[in-house]
């Protein structure tokens, strides 16, 4: 059987302090490409096989959009997110659905509570409950259903690895990676998700986030009008206050998240980071990715520190702040 990283080729990654005494460390493997896509850092074995998870979205969405979906603006954005489930993504979601025809109905996702927890309440005192356009993959599925309208292909099978669509979307994510998928899984919101290694996910990722809208490549025009468009509307990628779009607000740095610890940030200048934590955590992710970018002189050291003080990283104790999560790389 194919599996991920083994704990013999992960190294420290980051590590959880309380009171002063490091209560648990997180391990992993990472790997940092220079602007030009060189490879700049590597820490533990970044050709081992990982799943993507939702870091691979923005990929999926180039997929979509070159498969015929009309987004621009907030609904490509939604394209790319795993976003938070406010009243003001679902709004979005649903307009990408009116343009294909559909209702909710046709999203493929499963219904899921908001991750905001202020529409979570709201949606508790009104009776409510899960739904699939608060599910925070909603906004790729009602992509991938409009590119299936654009294309003339069935909507009802569009999870399908034999679909057309995943086809395409499965080509795109070869063509930006240069590798092939080793397997291909199910991922938790019904979609198809590729395992490769984390070093084609960073040369996909650095491919997407230095691509010039200028440039005589449709795909790459098309790639780089997603990273301008999540850009100019970092809310739609995650959530006021959540970690990737706290990172494009304050540091114009592209961000994605997966589940199982999965993390990818491509800084202003093309310096790529990718990594994935062997415990699956991704609470440590987000510090340590913006840390590899200032190690790589892609940010300040000031500005990693900043952003990090505004993700919840903080270790309480009876109501007081003890210690804190934070970047432990090699250590």
């Amino acid at each position: 059987m194919l599996e991920t990283v083994a704990a013999a080729d992960a190294v420290p990654l980051a590590v959880v302090e309380r009171s002063g005494f490091v209560e648990s460390r997180h391990v992993g493997i990472a790997v940092v490409l220079a602007p030009d896509g060189t490879e700049a850092a590597r820490h533990g074995n970044a050709d081992a096989l990982i799943l993507p998870r939702s870091s691979l979205k923005p990929l999926q969405a180039l997929g979509s959009l070159t498969a015929g979906a009309a987004l621009e603006g907030a609904a490509l954005g939604l394209a790319t997110a795993s976003h938070s489930g406010t009243d003001r993504h679902v709004a979005v979601v649903r307009d990408i659905l009116d343009a294909a025809g559909l209702t909710e109905d046709a999203l493929g996702c499963p219904p899921a509570w908001p991750g905001d927890t202020a529409t979570r309440d709201e949606l508790v005192r009104a009776h409510a409950g899960p739904s699939r356009l608060r599910m925070n993959c909603s906004g790729k599925h009602a992509a991938m259903l409009l590119a299936c309208r654009a294309s003339g292909w069935a909507v009802d099978d569009y999870l399908d690895p034999a679909h057309p669509l995943q086809a395409h979307i499965r080509e795109v994510v070869e063509r930006m990676t240069g590798e092939k998928p080793a397997v291909t899984a199910v991922d938790g919101c019904g979609a198809p998700v590729y395992a490769m290694s984390l070093s084609a996910l960073a040369r996909g990722i650095h491919r997407l986030g230095t691509a010039s809208e200028r440039s005589p490549f449709a795909l790459h025009r098309s790639a780089g009008t997603i990273v301008r468009t999540v850009g100019e509307n970092p809310w739609t990628i995650d959530g006021p206050g959540r970690p990737d779009t706290v990172v494009a607000e304050q540091l114009g740095v592209f961000a994605k998240g997966g589940a199982e610890g999965v993390m990818v940030m491509v800084a202003p200048d093309g310096t790529t980071v990718a990594l994935k934590m062997l415990d699956g955590s991704g609470r440590a992710a987000s510090v340590v990715a913006l840390q590899l970018l200032a190690d790589a002189d892609a940010l300040s050291a000031t500005q990693a520190a900043d952003a990090a003080s505004r993700l919840a990283l903080t270790v309480t104790g009876g109501g007081h702040d003890v210690g804190a999560i934070r970047a432990a790389i090699g250590q």
